[in-house]
């Protein structure tokens, strides 16, 4: 992702952003960007709307009126027109990820790279974030990187799959549901039974229920006659694909 935003050079190859190259054409392709990197350093002291105001600069916008009309269509967009005269100091975790997503946007970005935009956040803060990256979807490409399946199913329309660099699935969230479809088992044991069971089948959950242990697990047959074969998610094969990438047993 940083290369792609041309803050990082490519060690071997290239990367092309509506038909400009990072590494030859770096003020074209950053005319086309929108970027949040998952560390967003803001200054405390400033207010939401002089951050924005700041961030304008920037992005080269020189004009004072079509600055200001962008800092209010971000602004407006995110949900912070309310806000606008608050220290930064004072707005909590997803307010301040919302001002970074205002930032993103006065560039008015053909692509917007956000990198996990809702890690550290509470969960109703994440569920603000995450709808309106959603929202946001329809309006133009959005490339997200994240570690949170929620925020794959809330937003994503492909989903690419990367262990050790290496591309382990590319695809819809319905294909990668499909890719590990009548795998996924149900696995009801006591406490006692545990120990001598795992390390058998690749686990995805366990939750316990009552004095019973219910275990989530992922293998190509029934792995006990009482196993119940049920409905996979993308956690399921998230664990999946993590696992085909490694040499470690299940």
């Amino acid at each position: 992702m940083s290369i792609i935003a041309t803050l990082q050079e490519p060690t071997t190859g290239t990367v092309r952003v509506g038909g400009y190259d990072v590494r030859r054409q770096k003020q074209e392709v950053r005319a086309l960007l929108g970027y949040l990197p998952q560390d967003f350093g803001l200054y405390p002291s400033l207010t939401v709307y002089e951050t924005l105001d700041y961030m304008g600069i920037l992005y080269n916008i020189q004009d004072p009126k079509e600055r200001k009309d962008r800092i209010e269509a971000a602004m407006e967009k995110v949900n912070l027109s309310n806000l606008r005269n608050r220290p930064i100091g004072h707005l909590s975790g997803g307010m301040r990820q919302r001002v970074g997503l205002a930032q993103a946007f006065l560039n008015k970005p053909k692509l917007l790279i956000v990198d996990e935009p809702t890690g550290g956040l509470d969960p109703e803060e994440r569920i603000r974030v995450r709808s309106l990256l959603a929202e946001l979807g329809g309006e133009g490409v959005i490339l997200l990187s994240t570690h949170l399946i929620e925020d794959v199913e809330a937003v994503a329309d492909t989903v690419t799959v990367l262990h050790k660099g290496r591309v382990r699935f590319l695809g819809t969230i319905s294909g990668m549901l499909d890719s590990i479809r009548n795998k996924v088992w149900q696995v009801n044991l006591t406490p006692a039974e545990l120990p001598a069971f795992r390390g058998k089948h690749l686990e995805t959950g366990l939750l316990r229920d009552g004095n019973n242990i219910r275990l989530r697990i992922v293998a190509e047959e029934k792995p006990t006659p009482t196993a119940q074969q049920i409905e996979p998610t993308l956690e399921d094969a998230y664990i999946q694909f993590m696992r085909e990438g490694t040499d470690e047993p299940a």
